[in-house]
């Protein structure tokens, strides 16, 4: 194992001791996530509404129940990795394609847990682009109006979304 992966491990070691025992979970992800599920006890938790397919595969292959999101049930915890961090703890997330999923799960979460090994912080953000997620039909649109705040859109071709 790498020294990189190793603190990614560490990373999501962390966060277990921000997950009650018994409640019900979102989880994020990523490779950083992914450790964090390797480490999750499979009856740690009551299940887990995943961000991603390949959370949701992840989480399955655990033996942790994955769960839809519903209104009625809050999840205690949000537990995900970040793309970047800067020193003030502002990230930037969702580079991965799963950035939709990744906020309606976050919003429906009493407390986000954001694990990121020290290879994530960053001196500025937006060093990389910036991911937004567009429904097809509006993509020209989108761009139009992301160009009209001085930003340059770029459509990652051949890169398609869980959504």
């Amino acid at each position: 194992m790498s020294p990189k992966d190793r603190y990614k491990k560490e990373a999501a070691r962390a966060a277990l001791a921000e997950v009650p025992k018994g409640c019900w979970l979102g989880v994020g992800t990523g490779t950083t996530t992914n450790y964090f599920i390797q480490l999750l006890p499979k009856r740690w938790v009551k299940g887990a509404v995943a961000s991603s397919e390949a959370t949701a595969k992840a989480l399955r292959r655990r033996g942790i129940r994955v769960v839809p999101m519903i209104p009625t049930r809050k999840l205690a915890v949000y537990v995900d990795g970040a793309d970047a961090a800067d020193a003030r703890l502002r990230l930037i997330k969702g580079g991965g394609g799963a950035l939709t999923r990744e906020k309606i799960v976050a919003t429906a979460s009493r407390k986000f847990v954001c694990i990121a090994d020290g290879s994530k912080l960053v001196k500025r953000l937006g060093r990389f682009p910036v991911p937004l997620e567009v429904v097809p039909i509006a993509r020209e649109q989108v761009a139009a109006a992301v160009r009209k705040i001085g930003g340059r859109p770029v459509w990652r071709k051949r890169f398609i979304t869980d959504n």
